[in-house]
């Protein structure tokens, strides 16, 4: 299932030709699921699998144009409800998109806190490696995001996302 997901999601970003700054979308999703890879352990072994391919599919409404049955029809019911339950609320700016019935509803899905933790990470980590103003964004809303989808068994996320923020980006600058 999970070769079929990273295939649908990789298909229906670049058929509405999605980007991740000057990359193919692929570049970002691959990228959340690699950080879901490192923290896998979190995650009950029954549900891995389903998480591997939420992380594939948690922009696919928001930003790829497909619904809650398209996700349905190409993986199953728990990564499609993972995939709506990521996707943010309609509004005219990041706090009407991202509102507490966004982050209210994501506690109800099993495992959508964990993969929009991997997602955030992802987002932070490319954003300091490039210098790009999001990283402030990320650095500004991180104690709201925290509290909103503070879950103690991923405290482990919660301090890798406190290392990003208080870690300097060392560059290959020759002297």
């Amino acid at each position: 299932m999970l070769q079929k997901t990273i295939e649908y999601a990789t298909n229906r970003h670049q058929k509405v030709n999605h980007t991740y700054g000057n990359k193919e979308y692929s570049f970002h999703l691959n990228m959340v699921y690699e950080v879901a890879k490192k923290f896998i352990y979190l995650i009950d072994e029954k549900e891995r699998e389903h998480v591997y391919c939420g992380c594939w599919v948690h922009d696919i409404i928001e930003d790829a144009r497909e619904t809650y049955h398209d996700v349905l029809e190409n993986t199953n019911e728990t990564v499609a409800e993972l995939s709506y339950a990521l996707t943010n609320e309609k509004g005219r700016n990041r706090s009407e998109r991202a509102n507490d019935k966004y982050y209210r509803e994501m506690h109800e899905i099993p495992n959508a806190v964990f993969i929009k933790f991997c997602d955030r990470i992802a987002n932070m980590t490319h954003s300091k490696e490039q210098h790009s103003k999001m990283f402030d964004k990320y650095k500004k809303e991180n104690d709201n995001f925290i509290k909103k989808l503070y879950q103690p068994e991923l405290i482990d996320m919660i301090h890798h996302i406190e290392t990003l923020l208080n870690e300097q980006v060392i560059t290959n600058k020759k002297q």
